[in-house]
């Protein structure tokens, strides 16, 4: 196994060595500006709570696996493939974000039933004008860190991506084309009048939607589990990231980097590639 170091800055000769040590690694690759590979590595109870301490984002990589491997990644929208969550911002134009974005932040933890949380902050969203929806797009909504490095590097190895979010139609219809995406999947608010009704049309994409997405894309394009990777932060991610063969928690909630195969704490986006040799 190589063990995959990852960070935002320059990581000193010190700390290299010492996780070498801790891993028995035979020699260690610097891979990039801030990336290190340390080659043929072990597991130590030590390196979690050491690279924590250090800013270091980390994971257990076999050696000679490639990006080219995958055929499908699919990613959550609301602070994963963008930096806001969209029905906090929007509810900001009705003066009530501090309500919506409990209810989010409970959801994401999984205290909430998903579809239930939705239905509680789309509720409060009633009579407000359609324009908001454009409003939060135009002036709120920003990638995260690192996402369209990532993208670019997905399309240099024809893998696919699914943007599948329990958040609106309305904000992935429009990254769709924008990013390149080749499919994606989300909640439709219902608009009468040029206002939100405050209800949500359809059946709600919960967590157990996303995993069924994930698998309906897999089956279309023939790829095994071990070919796709999911990431997410919610709490509403784990079903669909359990059927993936590598999952990533990214900025996640505790419950959530516990179960995934690797967390990003504090890079961006990129460190996806990052953990592969290309």
């Amino acid at each position: 196994m190589n063990l995959i170091l990852l960070a935002l800055h320059d990581i000193p000769a010190e700390q290299i060595q010492h996780l070498a040590k801790l891993s028995g690694a035979s020699h260690s690759e610097q891979t990039d500006a801030h990336s290190w590979r340390l080659c043929g590595a072990t597991p130590h109870d030590d390196i979690a709570a050491y690279c924590l301490a250090h800013q270091i984002d980390y994971g257990f990589m076999p050696e000679g696996k490639t990006l080219a491997g995958f055929g499908l990644v699919v990613m959550d929208m609301d602070s994963t493939l963008i930096s806001i969550e969209c029905i906090d911002e929007i509810a900001d134009m009705q003066g009530l974000k501090p309500e919506v974005a409990a209810i989010t932040e409970s959801a994401m933890r999984g205290e909430i039933d998903f579809a239930e949380s939705l239905r509680r902050r789309v509720a409060l969203l009633e009579g407000l004008d359609e324009v908001a929806l454009q409003r939060v797009y135009d002036e709120r909504l920003k990638l995260n860190p690192g996402a369209e490095f990532m993208l670019a590097a997905l399309k240099k190895y024809n893998i696919k991506t699914l943007l599948v979010s329990g958040g609106f139609l309305f904000f992935t219809e429009r990254l769709k084309p924008r990013l390149g995406l080749d499919y994606t999947h989300a909640n439709t608010l219902e608009i009468v009048g040029g206002k939100l009704t405050g209800r949500v049309l359809g059946e709600i994409l919960d967590a157990q939607g996303k995993a069924e997405w994930l698998l309906k894309i897999r089956d279309q394009l023939g790829l095994k589990p071990e070919q796709v990777i999911a990431m997410g932060d919610g709490a509403n991610d784990l079903k669909m990231m359990a059927q993936a063969g590598i999952s990533i928690a990214y900025h996640a909630k505790p419950v959530v980097r516990a179960q995934a195969s690797y967390a990003f704490n504090f890079v961006g986006l990129d460190g996806l590639v990052r953990l592969f040799k290309t």
